[in-house]
């Protein structure tokens, strides 16, 4: 039984190999498996086992020298909202008020010592300066006196006449100075004095006078640029003995 079944298979078989031979030929050649321009097929199982996809990594591009982008202009962003803006009122800025300024002359300083130490105190309240010097006639008292003689001589003969006058204290001046020949009766820082010193020398008989004695100094003033609200302190600030303010011309 068991042959029977296996020749009836083979008929079979035979019989499909041989339809399939008539039928399903389309003309094609088969190629031969040893040529080489034919791929060798090979199995998944054969195939070494793949690496994760790992993405290659991208090279750096050559550094290139490229200019700062411009900076870019801010875009308006225009409101989504169905009512238009309500601009906003403006509101106008008065303009600051203008100051005005006086120039003041502070001083005389005696010194240029004296001239720095206010300066710096009135730094804060300035807007400009500047210094200069003068030559003023300096006051150093009065002296009483007997008018020169044409020479020592008739000097000397004067003082000894106010000797035998009673008058003491009498100086004969020498060729030299302002008064030569002279006969000094004092020097005196008190006009009041000086003046009572030459009547009691001309009541007794003698031609006595009286002259303030000066000498000429260098003195130093600031002059200084400030606003009309601050000339009083300016004034107030400025303590050395002997130094005043006044108006002066703008520079």
């Amino acid at each position: 039984m068991l042959l029977r079944l296996l020749f009836v298979l083979l008929i079979a078989l035979n019989i499909a190999v041989a339809a399939w031979l008539l039928l399903g030929d389309t003309g094609a050649h088969a190629v031969d498996p040893a040529d080489k321009g034919v791929p060798t097929l090979k199995l998944l199982a054969e195939a070494p086992a793949r690496a994760a996809s790992v993405p290659s990594p991208v090279q750096p591009a050559p550094a290139r020298s490229v200019a700062s982008p411009p900076p870019a202009t801010p875009v308006a962003v225009v409101p989504t909202a169905t009512e238009p803006p309500k601009p906003s009122p403006t509101v106008a800025t008065p303009p600051p008020p203008q100051r005005s300024y006086r120039c003041l002359a502070v001083g005389p300083f005696a010194s240029l010592v004296d001239l720095k130490a206010a300066r710096t105190t009135l730094a804060p309240r300035m807007a400009r300066s500047r210094q200069r010097q003068e030559q003023t006639s300096e006051s150093h008292g009065w002296r009483v006196y007997l008018p020169s003689q044409a020479t020592r001589e008739q000097a000397v003969a004067q003082a000894r006449r106010l000797e035998a006058k009673g008058i003491k204290d009498y100086f004969v001046v020498g060729t030299q100075g302002d008064l030569p020949n002279s006969v000094a009766l004092g020097l005196f820082h008190d006009p009041a004095n000086a003046r009572k010193r030459r009547d009691e020398v001309v009541a007794a008989g003698f031609p006595a006078r009286m002259s303030e004695r000066t000498e000429t100094v260098p003195v130093w003033w600031l002059d200084v640029v400030v606003p009309d609200d601050a000339a009083a302190d300016v004034r107030r600030a400025v303590r050395t003995p002997g130094v005043t303010t006044r108006t002066t011309g703008c520079f």
